[in-house]
């Protein structure tokens, strides 16, 4: 199966959309990835999710990548007597460790390491920044406030802290559980939630031991601030935008999906675009025009991946959902303005014998008559930095690697094959032929690029590029 665009598109599973035939159709649509929502069910439900994965690919024998998506600590108020409250605007309120039922003056926060961390003038936002306080005076188990902008307060609202960095580690007792599961499922994709650090990251490396590439969320102030590091750290990044538009100020969070977009295109690292990009479809077959535009603008940035969240996992329309993402894909890369937005926008440097080969490979490909770049890879460096050159040509993604075939889904204009183990430049040129024959790339006199290292089976060697006619099998 071909995919007729570069963008890759992420569709996360729930309970509409965790059943055999749901998720085939949503495959067919065009998901290349999915988000498997470790905050909604259990262990088992996850590992049914994982095989009905397993078994379209098998039956497409195509790889697909999955990613699962880690909860993160959870930051919430406890609970008031009738359920909820009434905030006024200039009120003053208390919060403290008091596991007591809240009342109209105050509530439980069972959280110290806030206390630990915010002083007066810090800000508190309830329930997706609905409810906005500020800080008038704190200690170690209590903080009086004042709202800002008042509301219903209920049972276990989330409370997000923007301004100050909290010192709690991004993975909780659930989350390294989780961690382990998905990892001995064989997941691809391991999405980190709540991360202010490259330490962050780092930890949960050495958790995952290889198993499973790293996901860094961009959805706290700090990881912005922080950005180079646990971009330096992570292989790939998730600009969760929902949780960057409660922290920030909401006018912020495009310039900032711009800036790290690009940033992850200069490293030559996968990038996702994530959160409310089709919500109206939850209800409703067709998305407004602003969300097409949206989906439209982190294309034309370069994104690798754009996602669904709630779209695909309990809204009414998850195949309409994707395939109204993989229309907007198609359109706007046959629009002449998208490759010169693409090409205006490259960067990085190049330094290396890896750099200089792929970025040959896409200027002999922007000169010759050529169908597609095929890219031999044992880690995946290779196809990364030939997507990063972002060519006007498939890129035909070859690795005798399962689980990196399948991480490689999320990466922009990769169509990815397992292949045989090959030892030399004569094999490798023809298990690229007969790939791009077999996917319908072309035949006869059409011409393929092949860059590959040698030598064979050793990562970061590619040292040839080369051109070659497909030929007739």
């Amino acid at each position: 199966m071909k995919r007729s665009r570069n963008l890759k598109i992420v569709a996360t599973l729930g309970p509409a959309s965790n059943n055999y035939d749901i998720i085939k159709a949503m495959f067919t649509a065009g998901a290349d990835v999915f988000r498997l929502n470790m905050s909604h069910g259990d262990h088992k439900a996850i590992k049914e999710l994982h095989g009905i994965i397993r078994e379209i690919e098998n039956e497409f024998k195509r790889p697909i990548g999955v990613l699962a998506d880690l909860q993160g600590p959870k930051l919430r108020i406890g609970t008031f007597k009738g359920g909820s409250e009434m905030l006024e605007e200039k009120e003053h309120f208390r919060l403290d460790l008091d596991p007591k039922e809240g009342d109209k003056h105050r509530v439980c926060l069972p959280h110290p390491e806030i206390f630990k961390a915010i002083k007066p003038n810090s800000t508190l936002l309830v329930n997706d920044g609905k409810i906005r306080l500020n800080v008038l005076e704190c200690g170690e188990d209590y903080a009086n406030v004042e709202v800002i902008e008042g509301g219903e307060i209920s049972d276990n609202k989330g409370v997000n802290v923007p301004d100050v960095i909290i010192p709690l580690a991004a993975l909780s007792k659930k989350d390294r559980k989780d961690l382990q599961f998905a990892c001995e499922l064989g997941i691809d994709w391991l999405a980190l939630s709540f991360v202010q650090s490259s330490k962050d990251v780092k930890e949960a490396r050495s958790l995952v031991r290889g198993r499973a590439a790293i996901m860094t969320k961009i959805e706290k102030p700090a990881a912005v601030e922080n950005f180079d590091a646990i971009l330096e750290a992570s292989d790939g990044i998730m600009i969760a935008r929902g949780d960057l538009g409660v922290e920030l100020p909401i006018h912020t969070v495009p310039p900032i999906q711009k800036r790290l977009t690009r940033k992850c295109r200069s490293a030559a690292k996968p990038v996702i675009v994530a959160t409310q990009m089709l919500e109206s479809m939850i209800a409703s077959s067709t998305p407004t025009r602003a969300e097409v535009s949206d989906v439209a603008t982190a294309i034309y940035e370069g994104a690798d991946a754009v996602m669904l969240s709630a779209e695909s996992a309990v809204g009414n329309f998850p195949v309409e959902s994707i395939q109204t993402m993989n229309n907007v894909a198609i359109s706007v890369e046959k629009d002449p303005t998208y490759r010169e937005v693409l090409e205006a926008s490259r960067t990085g440097i190049r330094k290396t014998v890896p750099d200089a080969i792929t970025l040959a490979a896409r200027q002999i490909a922007e000169t010759a008559d050529v169908k597609a770049i095929c890219c031999f890879t044992h880690s995946g460096t290779t196809a990364r930095l030939v997507a990063r050159e972002k060519p006007r040509v498939p890129i035909i993604v070859m690795t005798p690697f399962e689980k990196y075939a399948r991480r490689l889904c999320l990466l922009w204009g990769g169509h990815c094959e397992i292949t045989e183990k090959t030892h030399g430049f004569d094999g490798a040129v023809e298990i690229a032929t007969s790939v791009a024959r077999f996917a319908d790339f072309g035949q006869g006199e059409d011409q393929i690029i092949i860059t590959a290292g040698v030598p064979f089976n050793v990562s970061g060697t590619t040292n040839i590029v080369q051109v070659a006619k497909i030929g007739l099998s």
